[in-house]
């Protein structure tokens, strides 16, 4: 399968950058690039890739919106966000308006094309351990900050799923998982699916975002 990917990010060497590396690899092919959120999304509309590498920080319209209205269109297209860690405060509210995942500029290059072709194939959870950290640093924020978070009970969900989703929010993959239930990975995936289902989650990455919101995961600072 080749993965059509869309660039946009407002720098030209980043995407040109990326184009170079990603046309030694026959499985991913770059189909546009988009200097800002606005032409990202016109883009996708019209070529519709399987996955859009995004930029936060753009000019006018940001990265977060973009990634929202990408999202809540009728075509497949997963978002992948394209951030620097320290310098972003907004990747969460990309996460919520329902990006994939995330990507680090310094990670190394094979990372990111992984990253992609993770996010391309319909996972979410990419660097679990780096994941946590993100997401755990956005949620324990002051209400000014992040949306407010009080514990709440997940409804709708057996007392096994709750434990999965527990996990989930730890980032533990599903081999993790399975390890950690003492159960098979064919069992943990199944349980996983459940709760992608009866949440009403795009991927992994909303289910760790809803076991932090839940307060079933609590924050380490």
């Amino acid at each position: 399968m080749t993965i059509r990917i869309l660039l946009a990010d407002d720098q030209p060497l980043v995407r040109s950058g990326l184009r170079v590396i990603m046309a030694d690899h026959p499985d991913l092919e770059v189909v546009g690039e988009a200097a800002s959120g606005s032409e990202a999304v016109r883009l996708a509309g019209e070529l519709g890739p399987d996955v859009v590498v995004m930029d936060i920080r753009m000019p006018g319209m940001d990265g977060i919106e973009a990634t929202r209205l990408i999202t809540a269109g009728p075509a497949p297209t997963r978002v992948l966000i394209l951030t620097t860690f320290d310098e972003d405060d907004h990747v969460y509210g990309a996460l919520r308006a329902g990006a994939s995942g995330f990507v680090v500029k310094d990670m190394a290059l094979d990372d990111i094309l992984g990253a992609i072709r993770v996010v391309a194939v319909g996972d979410a959870l990419i660097a679990p351990s780096v994941t946590r950290r993100l997401i755990a640093d956005f949620v324990g924020r002051p209400a000014a900050a992040a949306p407010e978070r009080s514990p709440r009970p997940v409804e709708g969900i057996t007392e096994r799923e709750r434990e999965v989703l527990t996990l989930v929010g730890r980032g533990r993959s599903n081999t993790e998982i399975a390890e950690d239930l003492f159960i098979t990975v064919a069992t943990a995936k199944s349980h996983v699916s459940r709760l992608l289902t009866k949440l009403g989650a795009r991927d992994r990455v909303q289910l760790v975002i809803t076991a932090y919101e839940t307060g079933l995961v609590a924050v380490s600072r």
